[in-house]
């Protein structure tokens, strides 16, 4: 059985009146003026992948990773995509709110980033800053056009219907072998890191991946049919439908009246959010591996990073004080192939 909790790092349940969360913890030296940074994973992961990071913070820094309802050593609980990411967001500042925190320095990683930005719009007290590493675009994933628009009316070809069944089984069936390319380990080669990046760790975030519970309530959901390409839509349940751009928008935040100081992180090889994205199902279409796609003036891939910076934009042009930083050779986990980089950007955007 493989060790999942790192030397330094604590692990504790706490109850909020929305649900029983797993946390980990790396405590500050002292408790008297710590800085408290609150990590919020993505997708088909949980608060382990975090814990390197934690680790190197500075002694006067309180690290709490949260673990979103149906991952990680949080309960499963059913996710009302109706609602966007709000069940996990609320989530998040129920923790917060149940440890005493206050305003806290938050980082969201991929759907963890969506999930701050709708914390930032919905409880805008709770936050001092807000880090989004390889964030989901504030227009949700897939199904629309530069400016946010929808494509088609119902979104065709997002939600929970995009998801590979042979990963999901594989999900199911703890799968911790490399031997087929659907397997968490091989995704998690392939996607979550840039091609041949070494990890000491990997037995760990296999078992964060394996910790994720499936079905239509959460991972990866319910879908809808549809008459346009590809034949589904966004359904309302699980979590995929959450980052459906007909459930999902924060770009509401560059009109915020209160802007806290933004990071922004991202890999230049991120082969999960990209302006072509082999996870959105309109580039797989492009590419002809998936038949039947009806052209760029129908069903364009989504500009992911483009919508991100466009909206950024907007937000630092309107007063908010935003730090871009891409990082060559880098996938989807900054923090776990870039961590010095990573870290020295984050510390400089907690000291504004």
């Amino acid at each position: 059985m493989t060790d999942t909790i790192l030397p330094g790092i604590e692990s504790e349940t706490v109850e909020t009146p929305r649900l029983r969360a797993g946390v980990l913890r790396r405590r500050a030296s002292a408790v008297d003026g710590a800085t408290t940074v609150v990590f919020v994973h993505g997708n088909v992961s949980s608060s382990l992948f975090w814990q390197p990071i934690m680790l190197a913070l500075p002694a006067d820094v309180d690290a709490v990773a949260i673990d979103l309802r149906g991952f990680g050593a949080s309960e499963t609980l059913p996710v009302d995509a109706t609602r966007g990411v709000r069940d996990f967001s609320d989530d998040v500042a129920s923790v917060i709110d149940a440890l005493g925190l206050g305003a806290v320095h938050l980082v969201g990683w991929s759907m963890g980033g969506g999930v701050v930005m709708q914390l930032l719009l919905d409880r805008p007290e709770l936050v001092a800053s807000l880090t989004l590493q390889s964030t989901v675009s504030p227009y949700g994933f897939g199904g629309t056009a530069a400016d946010g628009s929808l494509l088609v009316e119902d979104a065709a070809g997002t939600g929970g219907g995009g998801a590979n069944p042979d990963f999901v089984a594989r999900l199911e069936a703890a799968d911790r072998t490399e031997e087929a390319g659907a397997s968490p380990l091989a995704v998690y080669r392939s996607s979550y890191v840039a091609p041949g990046f070494p990890s000491a760790h990997e037995a760990i975030w296999v078992e964060s991946m394996l910790s994720t519970a499936t079905g239509l309530d959460n991972y990866p959901g319910d879908a809808t049919e549809s008459s346009n390409w590809p034949g589904f839509a966004p359904g309302g349940r699980g979590v995929l439908n959450t980052m459906a751009p007909t459930n999902f928008d924060t770009s509401a935040i560059a009109e915020l009246a209160v802007k806290p100081p933004v990071l922004w992180v991202h890999g230049a090889q991120d082969a999960i959010v990209g302006d072509a994205s082999f996870f959105d199902l309109n580039q797989l279409g492009k590419a002809g591996i998936i038949p039947g796609w009806p052209g760029d003036e129908i069903a364009p891939p989504q500009p992911m990073v483009s919508q991100t910076r466009a909206v950024l934009a907007r937000y630092a042009a309107d007063g908010g004080a935003v730090t871009e930083l891409e990082l060559e050779n880098c996938g989807h986990s900054p923090h776990l192939e870039h961590p010095e980089a990573f870290l020295g950007a984050l510390l400089a955007v907690i000291a504004e």
